[in-house]
């Protein structure tokens, strides 16, 4: 099994001498056009230039028959390429928020340490986790059950009793109600442990699924295609096992809408996230958290008004078509205060640039915004570049207008409190602003 780690926009090797074969390579691109996110010819992924294959915006892991490749984030293509280990860490905290794992802060930089891709370390969490949560109990549930019994158990179904029974009249056709722990919940969690104890490479983390699956030895097995989610029900008794659900969705293919499996268990698992959709899903989850129960309510991909509509001269015009989605729109008592989009790339670095490297699109796109939203903050937020502090850089005001686009970045790699600490100062910042105007 060859695995091989790279950052966005970077290139692994296709040589005899310590990079993948070609084969190899012609299987990851087999595996990005197959994925959903790859788009024409798997190129939203991957693109193959022969010698080498070269990274796109995707992080996580796409696998192959035989061999891996793990994509790591990075804000600038042009720098060095930053600590494996201190990128995964951050990355697992990015995702941690995006989907509600629950994972903590001091578990994500423990998490990314010794795991030699993304993939191993969700397998070795959701072990672990699991694990951790059967020792305190599994969860039970009622099922039906019908049965055929020499004394009346529950209820007597009259019409299996006079049909099937009808030459038994020694047996009673039964239906009644067992408390057991063969229910959907289990049955998901026991059909995971079989399909990552086909996926992963690491003898630790087969230990530990080896361990799972005697556990779950008594729940009935089903074919990953016919596994029961709608079924799930996370009530009070069981709100433990909900982060868990979650990660078993994420690594069955059924969450994010980017994670691709073979049903087959022979090709291996593809953990793959659009960068640009993970930074705006965390950072919508830390205004979240930061401004619950603060009268601010944070709505993400919101508005869905339109630009455009019918004009007449004796009323204002009502938007039919070109519908609006920002970002994040952030809510006072229902009324639209600030509007942020999130942008996974650099600001330039060139303190003589005026436009700091902003594109004109992604301006016009913030001065439809206040127009249409009627909301005079608004705020384009970057990722920092190693190296780059976190905070304003810069604030512009739309000619003859007294709205003002915030210009900020967050550097990526900060423990997640402390960004969630800087992102919500950079709103009340602008709110503050607007009061006083």
């Amino acid at each position: 099994m060859t695995h091989k780690s790279t950052s966005e926009w970077g290139t692994a090797k296709v040589a005899a001498d310590g990079g993948f074969t070609v084969a190899q390579a012609e299987a990851l691109m087999a595996a990005a056009r197959a994925h959903p996110l790859g788009g024409d010819e798997g190129a939203g992924i991957l693109s193959d230039h022969r010698h080498y294959l070269r990274a796109k915006q995707m992080v996580g892991v796409l696998s192959a028959p035989g061999c891996s490749l793990e994509i790591l984030p990075k804000v600038d293509p042009e720098a060095p390429d930053p600590d494996a280990r201190t990128v995964r860490a951050s990355l697992v905290g990015l995702i941690d928020l995006a989907l509600g794992l629950d994972i903590g802060d001091g578990a994500r930089a423990a998490m990314a340490h010794g795991a030699d891709n993304l993939l191993e370390v969700f397998i070795r969490l959701f072990a672990q986790r699991l694990l951790a949560q059967t020792r305190k109990g599994l969860p039970r549930g009622y099922l039906p059950v019908d049965d055929d019994l020499p004394a009346l158990r529950g209820r007597l179904d009259v019409a299996r009793q006079f049909t099937t029974n009808a030459v038994r009249p020694d047996r009673l056709a039964c239906r009644f109600d067992v408390l057991s722990y063969d229910i959907a919940l289990m049955r998901i969690m026991a059909a995971t442990v079989v399909s990552l104890g086909r996926r992963t490479r690491l003898s630790s983390n087969q230990r530990l699924l080896d361990e799972l699956r005697f556990v779950l030895s008594e729940v009935t097995m089903l074919n990953p295609s016919v596994l029961p989610w709608s079924a799930v029900r996370i009530d009070r008794t069981s709100r433990s096992w909900e982060s868990l659900y979650r990660l078993a969705r994420l690594l069955m293919g059924r969450d994010w809408q980017t994670t691709g499996h073979d049903a087959g268990g022979h090709e291996g698992t593809s953990l793959l996230f659009p960068m640009e959709r993970l930074f705006e899903s965390a950072v919508s989850a830390m205004l979240r958290r930061q401004f619950h129960g603060s009268g601010l309510e944070v709505v993400a991909q919101g508005g869905l008004r339109y630009c455009l509509g019918d004009w007449r001269d004796d009323r204002p015009c009502s938007g039919k078509v070109f519908r609006t989605r920002p970002d994040l729109l952030v809510r006072r008592n229902g009324k639209v205060v600030a509007i942020i989009d999130t942008k996974w790339k650099r600001l330039s670095a060139d303190p003589l640039d005026p436009k700091h490297g902003l594109k004109e699109a992604d301006v016009y796109q913030m001065m439809a915004y206040a127009r249409i939203y009627e909301c005079g903050r608004l705020m384009l937020l970057y990722p920092a570049s190693p190296g780059a502090p976190s905070g304003e850089v810069r604030r512009f005001g739309v000619h003859g207008g007294r709205e003002m686009i915030k210009l900020a970045r967050i550097d990526p790699s900060l423990p997640i409190s402390e960004m969630a600490s800087e992102l919500a100062g950079m709103v009340r910042g602008m709110l503050e602003t607007a009061a006083a105007s």
